[in-house]
């Protein structure tokens, strides 16, 4: 069985459709999806966990998880009733994770220290849930200092806690990789490395130990190869462990029993999911 650890199933883009999608998810053997719950802003945190209560129990359907958080891009807008309802979202059983969270120097438009602030706020409030916190990193081309003002402000904030969390959708080097698990995260590839020009992040994927490794998809994004320009689906997720195991040496089936008690193991999961 194969874990989704990252997927934005309250996209637009799945209306009419979530269904369908998720019976094919379960039929290409994901047995769980983390659906994030960022939305469009602070107050569409909700709709992931109202995803996972309006499908989970149905039959054909994979067993979804929801997390709650404040995207870098929307920090600006989040005012205290915002970091409340945050705290309140973590405190339902069906949120397991707080994210994603972290900082996006790729984009222009929120400035560098509302994003600071916004993610030390966030992880206090993740740290006081005991919940582990899903981080985006997305630095400009060519500049380090998304990656180094990430990990300083986890190294300070975080680290101590002990709780852990996933580097989703990773695109640093290993350095970056390294400093993170130290931490206690997680390093989880999406379709990207597939791709032809991603040899450098496929590097790295073959150097993660295999207990700390996570697979996605970052749905609808990022359709791995073959699929490469489609809507991305958790469904598709099988083409990206399937390209780990061969980096990797093993069988897609080897790559999904370790990612699946990867994820198991940081949520504090039973087995079966």
């Amino acid at each position: 069985m194969l874990i989704d650890s990252h997927a934005h199933l309250d996209s637009s883009r799945y209306e009419g459709e979530l269904e369908a999608v998720l019976r094919r998810a379960l039929d290409a053997g994901v047995g769980a999806v983390l659906a994030i719950g960022i939305g469009e802003g602070p107050a569409e945190m909700r709709q992931a966990l109202d995803i996972c209560r309006q499908f989970n129990g149905s039959p054909g359907m994979p067993q979804l998880y929801a997390s709650a958080g404040i995207y870098p891009h929307n920090t600006h807008e989040a005012g205290e009733a915002d970091f409340a309802r945050l705290d309140a979202l973590l405190g339902e059983p069906e949120v397991i994770a707080c994210g994603e969270i972290g900082l996006d120097y790729y984009h222009e438009g929120s400035p560098h220290d509302v994003q600071r602030h916004g993610f030390i706020r966030q992880m206090e409030i993740a740290a006081a849930r005991r919940r582990p916190i899903l981080i985006h990193c997305r630095p400009r081309d060519g500049d380090n200092a998304c990656w180094e003002d990430t990990l300083s402000l986890l190294a300070e904030h975080w680290a101590p806690t002990g709780i852990g969390g996933i580097l989703h959708c990773f695109s640093g080097d290993w350095t970056h990789a390294e400093r993170a698990m130290e931490m206690g995260f997680l390093i989880s590839f999406a379709g990207n490395v597939t791709y032809p020009k991603a040899q450098p992040l496929r590097d790295v994927a073959v150097r993660v130990p295999a207990d700390m490794l996570l697979v996605e998809t970052d749905a609808p994004f990022l359709a791995p190869v073959p699929e490469r320009g489609k809507r991305n689906e958790p469904a598709l997720m099988a083409h990206t462990a399937a390209a780990l195991g061969e980096l990797r040496g093993v069988t897609g089936e080897e790559m999904a029993s370790v990612t699946t008690k990867n994820f198991g193991r940081l949520f504090r999961l039973t087995s079966d999911v």
